[in-house]
Order: C-alpha cells, then structure tokens, then sequence
C-alpha cells in the first residue's frame, strides 16, 4: 500500500515510517527538514514540504492510498494552527486526488474525560496543570478533530496517553473509548497507526490506545523527559 506520513521526522512519525516499510508498504515521508530524516529504505521517498503549504501537500499526497498524520507541536504559550490548517491542507489534497483514508494522532488531553477509577489527585491536581501547560496545542488538537471529524472520509483520530519510547510493540489496547492508563508507547502508537491506515480498523471513530506493560511511572517520565536525564 502506498502511505504518505506528514510529520515524518518526529519521534513516532520515523517509527511509522519504518513499521510500515517494514511490513512491505510503500512510504513517503514528508518532513520540513528532509536533509536531517534519518531513515532509509528501498520503499521510502523524503518529500521536503511544510503541511501549512496547501501546494506542497497535495503533491505529497498525490499517488497515495492512505494518510497518517503523525504532527507533533511543542508546549507553547502562543497559538497553533499547525495540527488543524495542517489536517484541513491534507483534507483537501485528498479530496482533489480521490483518497478516503485518513488516521491521525492528536491526545487524550483533548477527550474532556478522565478514565474510570482515575485517581482524586491526578484529576484535580495532576491533570489540570498538563492541560494548562499544553493549553494552546490541546485547543489545536480540538479543532484538528472537529475538522476531520467533519471531513466526510473514511477517518480515524487515535488518542494516545502520555508519551514514552518503549523497546517494541507490546499487547496494547486500543478501543473507542476513555482508557485506563496514562502512558502510550510511541512504538505502539506507531504500530496503531499503520494498522489503521492499511486494515481500517475503526472507520469513523475517536481511540484511545494505552500500553498496559512496561510503562514509566510518572516520577521516571518527569525525570525522562521533563529533565532530559539519562538521555
């Protein structure tokens, strides 16, 4: 299958990249910085494009038959349009080019829900600083699911927890519906991902996916990635 992954060059985008040339399909991999992509591959084409370019990403997305979107945006205090111009620029290259399938990733910081049996302190003391933290990429996000959503195509928004680099694909859940846990690996993000563009699992649906094995506890994640220790 021929994929096209716009935010290639992060952490989970170059994960999908090599899950999905790896299971025999044929990726393009558009980044800003096609000179930095590490990953190489027989099956692999580095397409330099910005997603807020509508040009640049109709022709990244002309010839395929799926599109993952894999964008990632820093915490910052000043507003971000990247994740909803960018899904609205991909919405309509589609559209002009007759594709159908469409899986993104977004955040369960963005559901308004916390899972059954979450605890007092992280609902009212841990939570509500993350969001406030990440408020203008949440309120993104947001607008980047309404407007899939609202797309008319065959599209899947997945919601992974809090992020983590795990050593490979574990026994995972993925379901339409607020999870328990609160770390996804990106690795099985990734895998999810893949498996949405290429098996449409969850046509139409908003995912949680949480990794139920090996992951960090939140005083190991704050050390990960909070102070960038060990790294």
């Amino acid at each position: 299958m021929r994929l096209v992954v716009f935010g290639a060059n992060g952490p989970t985008g170059r994960l999908a990249t090599e899950l999905a040339m790896a299971r025999g399909h044929v990726v393009t991999a558009v980044t800003r910085r096609p000179e930095s992509f590490p990953v190489r591959g027989e099956n692999l084409r580095v397409v330099g494009a910005d997603v807020l370019d509508a040009a640049a990403v109709d022709a990244a997305v002309a010839g395929q038959q799926a599109v993952i979107s894999t964008l990632g945006v820093p915490y910052t205090k000043e507003t971000v349009r990247t994740y909803s111009e960018g899904a609205a620029n991909m919405i309509a290259a589609m559209r002009a080019h007759g594709l159908r399938r469409l899986v993104c990733v977004t955040s369960t910081g963005t559901s308004g829900e916390h899972a059954e049996g979450e605890t007092f302190t992280f609902k009212k003391i841990i939570a509500p600083i993350l969001l406030r933290m990440g408020r203008t990429v949440y309120e993104d996000m947001a607008r980047m699911e309404k407007v899939v959503s609202e797309s008319g195509l065959d599209w899947t928004v997945i919601r992974p927890a809090g992020l983590f680099d795990g050593d490979g694909v574990t026994d995972y859940r993925a379901e339409p519906r607020r999870l328990p846990g609160r770390f996804t690996s990106r690795t099985d993000l990734a895998d999810l991902l893949v498996r949405e563009a290429t098996e449409d699992l969850h046509v139409g649906q908003f995912i949680d996916v949480v990794t139920t094995t090996g992951a960090p506890t939140f005083a190991q994640m704050f050390i990960r990635e909070a102070l960038h220790i060990g790294k």
